[in-house]
Parts: structure tokens; sequence; C-alpha cells
């Protein structure tokens, strides 16, 4: 990796001359079938098909190399593979390294279509899933078999947002079998403020419909490998039918450019929030890992370098149906949707037992109602007005 600052890499990643033919951004090269001059040319470009060379539409066009050799830089892996969704990226990266007879231990704090899949999809294929408490740390590798083929971390924790001792699992992983494929879904990060190979991490997967593209308005899935993976996760995700169109790579790219400024924004404006919120009779606990009180605060100073607009927040009472309705219909500036990362802000709530429902290391700490924000790019001032608004509905 060279030694720039990130926002100069965030510019100037995956723009090379070829990519860019003269432009600033690069060009959208949408292509199906590829044209070859020669019989020579065409047994060059088989040859090289892996290597970011036009050979056929399914393995990429000039746009899609340029959005993964950003992506490769900007992360420190050795390639990067592209899916039409994050979900996509997951599924396809397990299914890449896993086989019948095969034991996942996956964590407990996981995006719920992550649990779906293996409680699903893989069960099916007679691969077994184990859940297990991040908060555990190294006592997590106890749960390793000799059949373990891949080690899946979540950070921070879906939903409930504490932050696990990421070193702790990983070294003990290592030492009980280094051989163990390591994924971490690093959405919340967006590939930027946490880094996987620096903590010997295989494979680092995003949603990049959230904070790359930035405008919830385009939908894709990456995953950064390093060198002992990136071969049998390209191959496999080829043979697979894993691609995505020129326009979106390119949205994906364009949205690179200003992604630093962005979370630096979200980050400011998501802590103040969260602030004021720690400070409200109405709330019992804030989940912001970068709040003192929040839980894995400690492992968040020390393996990130900031946060984004993604928390949320426990109430002192668990709320009626109609008193959620009441609270949620009538926001201003927070949107329902599910999703995030864009420039609006979002806002959901759930039950403990909802929650209970999809985490099966264990039951949650709390009996109120949970409300999950997105902080966008809005004032905060008008943000603090519109959830004073809302107390006052529930009071």
């Amino acid at each position: 990796m060279s030694s720039e600052k990130l926002n100069t890499k965030l510019v100037s990643a995956g723009r090379k001359k070829e990519y860019c033919h003269g432009s600033v951004n690069s060009v959208i090269q949408r292509a199906s079938s590829i044209v070859f001059d020669s019989v020579e040319q065409k047994k060059l470009a088989t040859k090289q098909r892996g290597e970011r060379g036009l050979f056929y539409g399914r393995r990429g066009t000039l746009t899609h190399f340029a959005f993964q050799d950003a992506m490769t830089e900007l992360e420190g892996g050795a390639g990067c593979v592209l899916y039409p969704c994050g979900a996509a990226a997951i599924a396809n990266s397990m299914l890449s390294f896993v086989k019948s007879g095969d034991h996942v231990l996956m964590t407990g704090g996981a995006y719920e279509p992550t649990q779906g899949f293996c409680n699903t999809i893989l069960a099916d294929m007679g691969i077994s899933t184990t859940y297990y408490d991040p908060m555990r740390g190294a006592d997590v590798a106890t749960l390793m078999t000799p059949n373990t083929s891949v080690v899946f971390l979540e950070v921070p924790n879906s939903i409930t947002m504490e932050v696990p001792n990421i070193p702790a699992i990983v070294n003990a992983v290592r030492a009980v079998n280094a051989d163990v494929v390591i994924m971490i879904d690093n959405t919340w990060a967006a590939g930027v403020l946490f880094n996987a190979f620096e903590h010997d991490i295989d494979i680092s997967i995003q949603a990049g419909t959230k904070y790359i593209v930035g405008h919830s308005d385009a939908m894709i899935g990456t995953a950064v490998a390093n060198s002992r993976c990136w071969e049998r996760l390209r191959e496999r995700s080829y043979l697979m039918g894993q691609m995505v169109d020129a326009d979106t790579a390119y949205m994906a790219s364009r949205g690179l450019r200003t992604l630093g400024i962005r979370l630096k924004q979200h980050h400011e404006s998501s802590t103040a929030v969260a602030a004021w919120l720690s400070e409200r009779p109405e709330v019992a606990r804030v989940n912001h890992p970068a709040l003192p009180e929040a839980i894995g605060h400690e492992n968040y100073l020390r393996d990130f370098s900031g946060s984004c607009g993604l928390f949320s927040f426990v109430l002192n009472k668990k709320l009626t149906d109609e008193q959620i309705a009441e609270y949620l219909d009538n926001f201003t500036h927070f949107s329902m949707a599910y999703s995030w990362g864009g420039y609006e802000s979002l806002i959901l709530a759930n039950q403990p037992e909802e929650l209970n429902a999809i985490r099966p290391a264990g039951p949650v700490d709390f009996e109120g109602t949970l409300v999950r924000v997105h902080i966008g790019l809005e004032d905060i001032d008008d943000l603090i007005a519109d959830l004073q608004a809302g107390f006052e509905r529930i009071a």
C-alpha cells in the first residue's frame, strides 16, 4: 500500500489512464462480448482472463477493473470480487470455502440475512453452523471443531452495536487452526475505518450499497481477499455467475471520491446526537461504539479510526404497537426504511423479543424498545428537534 492519506487515496484509487481514457472518472464500458483482433490476442486474453484483462463481460470491463483496483488498494488486499448486493457477497464468499460436512463458526450478532443463509442454504448442503457470543473474545476458539472451515465476524454487532475484541478472537482461532478462513462483514466501517488485513483476516466483505454508493440508489457487494484466498474466491464466484453491471460499478467508483468527507460528517453528527440521547430521561442506553459507556468501547478505540452514522438506543420502557406507530409515523427528517449509509436519516424500532429471535447465542440484556437510527447529512439541530418531538409523542 502507498503511504498516502486516506482522503487522497479515495480520490486517486483506481483512476489509471487505461481506465479513464483522458477523463477524470473511469469510462463506462458496457459489454457482453469482447472482440479480438486475432487468434493470438484471443489466446492471450483467455490466458489472462482472471487478471483484469478484457475477455468476456462477466469477467468485467474497464469500469469494473477501475472499481476493483480502487477497493483492493483502499483495503490493502490482493484483489476484489464484485457482487450484486452485500448479501450475495456474504453468501458467495462463504460458498467459495465450504463443502458438505464442514462447520462454520458464525457470530451470534450477525446481520439477519447472514443467519438465514446459514440456517437454510448451508444447512441443506450438510454444513453445520455454531453461533457464538462475540463478546466471549478468545474463548470463541473453544467452539471450533476439526471440520471448521470458516469463522465469520461482524463488527460491530448488528443492531445492538457491541464491538468484540477482534484481535483476541483471530489470534485464538489461528492458534487452533491457521488454515481456517476468517471473514468479516466490514460494512459499518466502510472498509476504511477498520483494516481487516492488518488484523490477519482473510476476506473483508461489504455491502457497498451503504456508504460506498452513499446515495441509496444502487446495490453492490464487495469482497476483498488476501493473497492466500484471492484466486479461489475469484474463480468460484465467477463459476457461480456473480457479476455487477457497469453502470453500478461506475456509481460505486464515483461514491468513493466523497466517502472520506461523508464519513467524517456522519461520525461528527452521529456522536453529537448519541451524546444528546445519552442525557435523555427516556433513554436507558445508547449503543454507539464511540461513546465511553458503549459495550466494547475500548476495542473500538484500539481498532477503529472513526465511526459512521449507524447506532441504536434502548428506551426505558417497552412501547405498545400503538405507541410505536405514533412514534415512527410522524417524524419530519427521519424516514422509515431498511438499509442505511445514504445521505438521509433513517429510523426503525425493534422489540426485545424480536431481537431475541435473531440472537441464537443468547438473549439481549434489556427489556425496553430498541430504536436504530442512521444519522444522515442533515443539520444535527434539526435531527435533535425531530427526536425531541418523537419523545413527546410517547411521553
